[in-house]
């Protein structure tokens, strides 16, 4: 190839990249103009063809570099945004730094891109050496977000070739695609350049630089055996199935390069795994609230959820972040729970499904629970199948779908909230599906109490972890739940495990259909 095709070549190159920068100032443009007119402090990237093309090829192309132009432009909008003062950077120009109320819909693209700039100060890994970054926020806060950026960042890091091996891990296989990869806070999402392409059916990204990073769920710890890592992003791990050993598995695949990383993202929860990592010594903590990431939420969202919420259990735990302790009065432990934890090998005499159907309408949750017998006596909660959001319908098909997955022998079903049409929708499901129903007759504090008494025997095992059951579990009182809501899923437990161990007690009374 001759000096005159090689520089026709870059300078084509070049007029390529300058489309690709104007289009994506174009597309940002009338989003970044609404943000700065809210008054929002923000900056974004100065995508243009001096940071995506090498000083080198500008000179191939027979062009001048505007490094030094586009240095002092991104640095007056960085000045005008608050982000670093007079004299960082390259030199001031000598008309002083711009006003960003005065920036053009082209620069204002600028304002909605750059993760330098956007972030909070406790969006930013933290400084030193760590292993760990574990974030614990509010919902919405902006630590899903944190992650994906701290990953991509490390992927840009790499260079323009580079074996990186990251691991993803969620609590399921569906939530590392919604969540982690095609979420609004996602790595598909985030990218503006060095965009990974997504291989879903090898469950992996890759990016254009050779960075590859694997899909893994924490329902299947055994798939972190043999893969290996220089860093990983775990997500909503208090909420993992099987936590202690997925993230164990992990760190034995965390041995890549000289400085393996992770970076844990999650809303807290007080589960043993969670308490162990805060404990670390090479664990760095951040804490996010979700009102520090008010400006990125829906109008009325705080105020409604702080009327609700403010000053509760659960409001600290899902809005402030907070590591949120037993309740004192509640009738069950978490310690205790987490003792009776086995992975169930052997056949059951009997199962029941039990059903509490929603007494709020569609949004209310429907709690549907699994248990059954062994035969020494001992009962073994099988699974959670709640519902949140569902039509009479769709609760009624998850209970028949359980009923079916377990191969149980009844379905136990409360019957205060709705009467006969509980049957009626249950058998207009399943026509021949054996349904016992039930009403209760006294309070729910007091139906609980003979169950939790089974706990304390020693009678009642969990063939895996229930997040949300073991939430209201430990969050049940005399008064109820903390958050005043009904405690769907446990109430279901309740009927399940009264069916199994304590029928013919006289409470709750069981009639047959």
């Amino acid at each position: 190839m001759t000096p005159k095709s090689l520089g026709r070549r870059m300078r084509d190159r070049v007029i390529e990249t300058e489309r690709a920068a104007s289009l994506v100032i174009g597309e940002t443009a009338v989003e970044a103009e609404a943000l700065a007119g809210n008054g929002r402090r923000t900056m974004a990237a100065f995508e243009t063809v001096s940071t995506t093309i090498a000083p080198e090829t500008w000179a191939a192309a027979g062009l001048d570099a505007p490094d030094a132009e586009i240095r002092h432009r991104a640095r007056d909008m960085r000045m005008a945004a608050g982000a670093v003062g007079d004299g960082a950077g390259v030199a001031a120009r000598p008309d002083g730094p711009l006003d960003l109320a005065t920036l053009p819909p082209a620069d204002l693209a600028f304002l909605a891109r750059d993760w330098k700039l956007l972030a909070r100060p406790e969006q930013w890994p933290p400084e030193g050496d760590w292993r760990s970054w574990l974030i614990l926020g509010g919902r919405g806060s902006g630590k899903t977000r944190a992650g994906a950026e701290w990953v991509q960042a490390q992927v840009l890091a790499a260079g323009r070739r580079t074996d990186l091996r990251i691991a993803l891990v969620a609590e399921t296989l569906g939530d590392a695609r919604e969540v982690m990869i095609d979420g609004a806070s996602g790595l598909s999402r985030i990218a503006r350049r060095m965009r990974p392409e997504v291989e879903i059916s090898r469950r992996r990204l890759v990016w254009p630089n050779g960075a590859i990073a694997q899909i893994f769920s924490s329902e299947d710890p055994e798939s972190l055996r043999g893969p290996q890592f220089h860093l990983a992003w775990c997500d909503e791990l208090a909420k993992w199935k099987h936590a202690e050993e997925t993230f164990d598995m992990l760190q034995f695949a965390l041995r890549l390069g000289e400085n393996p990383r992770q970076v844990v993202t999650t809303t807290p929860r007080p589960v043993p795994l969670l308490k162990r990592l805060m404990a670390d010594e090479a664990t760095r903590l951040t804490r996010m609230a979700t009102a520090a990431n008010a400006a990125h939420l829906a109008p009325g969202f705080l105020e409604a959820l702080a009327a609700r919420y403010g000053g509760t259990r659960l409001g600290r735990q899902e809005l402030d972040g907070e590591l949120i302790e037993d309740r004192p009065d509640a009738l069950w432990k978490r310690a205790r729970l987490d003792e009776i934890v086995v992975k169930l090998a052997e056949p059951l005499r009997r199962i029941v499904v039990a059903v509490d159907p929603p007494a709020g309408g569609v949004s209310a949750c429907c709690g549907i629970v699994v248990a059954g017998l062994k035969e020494n006596g001992q009962a073994v909660v099988l699974a959670d199948c709640s519902v949140e959001g569902a039509a009479p319908a769709g609760w009624a098909r998850a209970v028949v779908s359980a009923y079916r997955r377990f191969e149980a022998d009844r379905v136990v079903a409360e019957v205060n909230q709705g009467g006969d049409m509980v049957r009626a929708v249950l058998e207009g499901i399943e026509a021949r599906l054996p349904v016992t129903t039930v009403r209760a007759t006294r309070g729910k504090f007091l139906r609980a109490e003979p169950v939790a008494a089974l706990y304390e025997q020693g009678r009642v095992l969990h063939a895996g972890r229930f997040v949300e059951l073991e939430d209201q579990m430990c969050d049940f009182g005399p008064e109820g739940l903390s958050n005043g809501r009904s405690p769907d899923r446990l109430d279901a437990l309740v009927w399940a495990l009264t069916a199994l161990m304590l029928e013919g007690g006289g409470e709750p009374r069981i009639r047959g259909v």
